[in-house]
């Protein structure tokens, strides 16, 4: 059995999720480096379209890292981006025509919307509360580009 030489859709996905772990690495280390985790809301709403199981579940592993990394709760962000998809993203694309204001819809629901969405869960459970600075623009705007490049 031999694999076919034009479906190269897993090697793909391989080396995506070796170069995130790298660079969630080196984005913690390096401010200027964007988390990513708009990029990976957008990738997990087009998997989840397109109903691309083994996307979903990298993507799931990706914001696993993501997590583990940044010091987040287990789960929250896929709980977080799920509730999205399921009860905000049908009405954003209900109202909106244009693709651009829905992608950026996303970044800023991914980065803002993940920040109360954190001060919530804090607040509920009796945790520190979630810090935010000013990168957050920064990084909005960055992942904003890479998604329209996507």
């Amino acid at each position: 059995m031999q694999r076919s030489i034009p479906n190269k859709k897993p090697l793909k996905y391989l080396l995506f999720v070796t170069l995130f772990v790298v660079y969630v690495g080196l984005s913690s280390i390096y401010l200027f480096l964007p988390p990513l985790l708009g990029v990976l809301f957008f990738l997990f709403i087009k998997s989840l379209k397109n109903h691309d199981t083994i996307a979903i579940l990298l993507v799931a592993f990706c914001l696993l890292i993501f997590e583990s990394e940044k010091g987040y709760f287990l789960f929250n962000t896929i709980i977080y981006f799920w509730l999205v998809y399921k009860f905000v993203l049908p009405k954003l694309e209900q109202n909106f025509n244009c693709s651009i204001c829905i992608k950026l819809a996303i970044i800023l629901l991914a980065y803002i919307g993940f920040y109360f969405f954190n001060l919530l869960m804090s607040t509920v459970f009796l945790l520190p509360l979630v810090g935010i600075s000013y990168y957050i623009i920064y990084y909005i705007i960055v992942e904003f580009l890479i998604v329209n490049f996507l």
